[in-house]
């Protein structure tokens, strides 16, 4: 697919598939056509912007993403890419726990909002 279909369907913008391709996190090759700079988008390219773009919303990095994707396509010692890998889903549960505690003192202020009791 060419990058406006991969953009519309992805719901990403352009620039941003050019900037997550030109940083190695998605991959093209050139068109059929030799007359023209059109590149083809793999399809699997979809599943990789939507997981950039809920990784990015919960705070990780480019750089993040580059080590994760290097992991996951083995292009580093399997040692270290489990311990990437380990060490962001460690990062991401402990944050997930602060986000439940702030959820759950936020809770107990409206119920004690509810019941007068402020």
């Amino acid at each position: 697919m060419r990058i406006g279909e991969l953009a519309e369907r992805s719901g990403t913008s352009r620039d941003t598939i050019r900037f997550y391709e030109k940083n190695g996190l998605i991959t093209s090759t050139p068109g059929n056509n030799a007359t023209n700079n059109y590149r083809d988008y793999p399809e699997d390219n979809l599943v990789r912007l939507d997981f950039f773009t809920k990784a990015r919303d919960a705070g990780m990095s480019i750089a993040d993403l580059k080590d994760i994707i290097d992991a996951m396509a083995g292009r580093c010692d399997r040692s270290v890419a489990e311990s990437v890998l380990r060490a962001k889903v460690d990062d991401l549960k402990e944050r997930a726990e602060q986000i439940r505690r702030v959820i759950a003192f936020l809770e107990q202020g409206l119920d004690a909002a509810r019941s007068g009791d402020t």
